[in-house]
């Protein structure tokens, strides 16, 4: 009979790209300004892929070095989940890509498609295998390239996203570490307010989608901004009373970096001060699946994450979907 194990993060790594897309290269592309993207969102600059550069390139080097950090081997991993909406292909999957460029020739590889929410989603899919003693390594990691489907005509959504990925191992912790609570949801009546149109069996690519301009994101800014809102306090509420916890056990709130507005005001309705929210959205703008993990590792290598913190974090996006989660970090003891 198997038996509930404690699963936690025991390693994290990221990859960005090298090319750095400020606000003021914007200004020659669209009808927009620093300043308007700067008090809007909160974004100064963004990574972007060169041509030729796929989701596996980011995510490889950033599972490499997770599992560096976490003193594992490729052959020790069981599965491989990959949060991702701009993979490599429809298929194969760019966590099978990923697989063979590790040389992690034992395990099960899968994509999850949550968008935003997407590296939460996975996340929790891995605790569970660990926890119940089916698995004992997964890799999850959340990767995008997100400005493969911008519209660079679309001042409205152009300035949002980013390119990078950041991957986590989840292994077996010491008992009241690792996860302690998740809310996964979703709402499908929001579909249309955040999609990419065309490209798969619904609107199969042709030359009136591509006239069309459906194959890059189309938002309604407004109401996702105030879903959004409303979703990443209740998510958190929800969270942290499933764990037993409240805000004031919190000592990081690592949020999904799409808008500082959005962030700020989930940190005032859980009470939480501004030195114990991390925030990167500045350098690298919304990068989707990847802004969690991806400020989760940089908050490692930061040493800012000490052993027995409470990390509190939350994702949201198409779909619509959201997801939160509330770790006690096993790291660094």
């Amino acid at each position: 009979m198997r038996t509930h194990r404690a699963a936690g993060i025991v390693g994290t790594g990221l990859s960005v790209p090298e090319r750095v897309l400020t606000n003021f290269d914007l200004e020659r592309m669209v009808d927009t300004s620093d300043e308007w993207i700067r008090t809007r969102t909160g974004i100064q600059e963004r990574r972007i892929v060169q041509p030729g550069q796929a989701a596996s390139d980011l995510a490889t080097p950033a599972a490499q070095k997770a599992l560096e950090e976490a003193g594992v081997t490729p052959d020790e991993i069981d599965l491989i989940i990959v949060g991702t909406i701009t993979g490599d292909m429809i298929f194969p999957s760019t966590a099978c890509r990923v697989q063979r460029r590790l040389g992690a020739r034992q395990c099960g590889a899968m994509d999850l498609s949550a968008a935003c929410a997407g590296f939460i989603y996975g996340l929790v899919v891995a605790a569970q295998f660990v926890s119940n003693g089916t698995f004992d390594t997964v890799l999850v990691i959340g990767v995008e390239c997100l400005s493969t489907i911008v519209d660079w005509t679309d001042r409205n959504t152009c300035v949002l996203f980013g390119d990078g990925a950041g991957a986590v191992v989840v292994r077996p912790v010491e008992p009241g570490f690792g996860l302690l609570g998740f809310h996964l949801g979703a709402d499908g009546q929001g579909e249309d307010l955040l999609k990419v149109e065309a490209g798969g069996s619904y609107r199969p690519t042709s030359l009136e989608t591509v006239l069309r301009r459906q194959h890059y994101i189309q938002m309604a800014g407004q109401e996702v901004f105030k879903f959004a809102v409303r979703i990443q306090g209740e998510t958190c509420e929800r969270v942290l009373q499933q764990a037993g916890l409240s805000s004031e056990d919190i000592d990081w709130f690592i949020p999904h970096q799409a808008n500082v507005r959005i962030i700020e005001a989930a940190a005032r309705r859980l009470g939480l001060p501004p030195e114990k929210v991390f925030l990167n959205v500045d350098r690298y703008g919304n990068t989707s699946a990847a802004s969690i993990p991806i400020a989760l590792a940089e908050a490692q290598q930061e040493g800012r994450l000490r052993y027995g913190d409470h990390i509190l974090m939350v994702g949201f996006g198409g779909g619509l979907t959201w997801g939160g989660a509330v770790v006690r970090w096993s790291l660094g003891k």
